[in-house]
């Protein structure tokens, strides 16, 4: 498939990130002789710093002889008021600060109407972990990983948000949910399991941070 347009340049490194770690393949284009530079499989146009030039730009990316589409605009919660009547400019959005599962989503819904456009399954790539998330499996160095419903749900969170650290709480909310009422344990037990089926050679992928909670891996967008 052809790249997503990504207005800023140099882009998002939030929205770079998850579009990374989705497979879809994306180029930044800051002015109108880089967006007619290229062919494109749709655009996104982050409105957080500056909304009245990303409209501007989104009106550009629309015009009859660029016709680029689907277009996704992020926008501040502040600004949403803005997009009325502006619909001809964008075909969805979403707010920000985003979750990287519902970017993602969302970009994956635009695209999916496009004709042409086969991003497979979505897939979670770190190092040599492998998490299909439409079929629940997972494997490590192409070895298959038999894990529970929730340890799956637990590792997956974390790949998601590789060097993030996370308090117990915060999982248990984020992966178990809100209405869960177990203890910090629970969090502690999961991790234990997770660290033994990953095996020796990889269980050091979910460091605990002391006094605070886990995180997974490091981050591959460090400033």
């Amino acid at each position: 498939m052809n790249p997503l347009l990504l207005w800023p340049d140099p882009p998002s490194p939030d929205v770079v990130r998850v579009l990374d770690l989705a497979g879809v393949p994306w180029k930044a284009a800051g002015d109108e002789a880089s967006a007619r530079a290229g062919s494109w499989s749709g655009a996104v146009v982050v409105a957080d710093d500056d909304p009245d030039a990303a409209f501007a730009m989104a009106r550009t990316l629309r015009r009859s002889d660029l016709a680029i589409a689907p277009l996704l605009l992020v926008v501040r919660g502040t600004h949403v008021g803005d997009l009325v009547d502006r619909h001809d400019v964008f075909d969805d959005f979403c707010v920000s600060p985003f979750h990287p599962t519902e970017l993602e989503a969302r970009v994956r819904h635009l695209l999916a109407r496009e004709p042409g456009v086969d991003l497979g399954p979505e897939v979670i790539h770190y190092e040599g972990l492998v998490l299909n998330v439409e079929t629940y499996q997972a494997a490590i160095n192409d070895r298959p990983l038999d894990l529970t419903y929730m340890e799956y749900e637990l590792l997956k969170f974390l790949a998601m948000n590789p060097g993030r650290v996370y308090t117990r709480e915060v999982l248990l909310s984020q992966v178990w949910g809100y209405e869960y009422y177990g203890g910090a344990r629970t969090v502690d037990v999961h991790v234990r399991r997770l660290r033994a089926k990953l095996g020796e050679e990889h269980a050091a992928l979910i460091q605990t941070v002391r006094s605070v909670g886990y995180k997974f891996g490091e981050s591959r967008w460090n400033s």
